[in-house]
């Protein structure tokens, strides 16, 4: 679907971005692969590793999606556009609100914009577990990108942009992972934790790409595919990477939750189940669509997925071999 495609990735030099780089050299034949991110250094480290010399249909925009004019000039001629680029740590967006607003939530209605503008058949944005029933800062302005690429549908009419949504928990086995800070802090004998009985779902972030790619396949507009993803407790996460670390219980910090949220019970209405994966469907048919649901199967009214409730646990086996790679994406 990739194959003779000019592709553009927002957020290009973070973890998601570079893996999702690296899957598309690897897999697909692109025409362009366009990086478009605001910070010079990270372009140039990524550079290093995936060189326009050695591969010819890479392009490295600088620019920020608070900038419409340069989105504007970015999605020319754009076939496929994936948002990955966001403000996502939860103490920085509660101590600078402003910022996360202007990025979050403005830039994405940036981008729906440019898109519409631009005649971009397709957008996926990345989006998070946090957006679907926040208590944090960062969570509401997540909640609004969500609504926003889901109403774009709207705003470009038939025939026109899709947009849908790609929804996940915490990314495994890339730098900055939680189980590589855990690693990091056993370094001193000591971890401190918020609840060792927190819960949260994780997905290699491997995996997150290609469930993206397959989203982008079968999307119709207006979706949010969240894929069913294993769920591991704290506590189990530090009996598997630092058994002998002595453990200092916190509590939870503002933004956060002891357990995460992936479907909230007031989506299951428009929920469907499919073999691997979740698909909440627009409430407002904003164009004819093909098919509702498709093979899926309608969840029960009231369904929720959440962390703790979820019965696919990951294996202390499995997180220490993705503990063991991380910071190799």
């Amino acid at each position: 679907m990739l194959n003779n495609k000019s592709i553009l990735i927002t957020g290009g030099t973070g973890s998601f971005g570079q893996k999702f780089v690296k899957t598309v050299l690897s897999l697909y034949n692109p025409k362009r692969l366009v990086v478009f991110s605001r910070d010079e250094f990270k372009q140039y480290e990524m550079q290093c590793r995936f060189s326009p010399v050695d591969y010819p249909c890479l392009r490295y925009f600088l620019g920020d999606i608070r900038d419409p004019d340069r989105l504007h000039r970015a999605f020319a001629n754009i076939d496929v556009i994936i948002h990955a680029a966001t403000l996502h740590d939860v103490p920085a967006c509660e101590y600078n609100p402003y910022e996360a607003v202007k990025t979050n939530i403005i830039g994405s209605q940036n981008i729906v914009e440019a898109a519409i503008d631009r005649n971009v058949p397709k957008v996926i944005a990345i989006s998070t577990e946090e957006a679907a029933n926040p208590v944090s800062l960062f969570g509401a302005t997540k909640l609004c990108s969500d609504r926003l690429f889901v109403s774009g549908n709207s705003y470009a009419g038939s025939g026109g942009t899709r947009f849908s949504v790609a929804r996940f928990g915490n990314f495994i086995g890339c730098q900055g992972d939680l189980p590589g800070r855990f690693l990091k802090a056993s370094l001193s004998g000591k971890v401190r934790i918020a609840d060792p009985e927190m819960t949260r779902f994780f997905m290699p972030v491997q995996k997150a790409v290609e469930f993206t790619v397959s989203s982008l396949e079968v999307m119709n507009g207006g979706e949010i595919f969240i894929p069913k993803s294993p769920s591991m407790s704290v506590g189990g996460m530090l009996d598997a990477l630092c058994p002998d670390a002595e453990v200092e219980v916190k509590g939870l910090s503002l933004g956060e939750e002891k357990h995460c949220v992936m479907i909230p019970g007031s989506e299951a209405a428009n929920t469907y189940e499919y073999d691997d994966r979740y698909v909440i469907q627009p409430v407002y048919r904003y164009f004819e669509r093909a098919e509702v649901g498709g093979s899926g199967q309608k969840v029960a009214q009231g369904f929720e997925y959440v962390s703790n409730k979820n019965g696919y646990r990951i294996s202390k086996e499995e997180l220490c071999r993705l503990a063991e790679v991380r910071g190799k994406c």
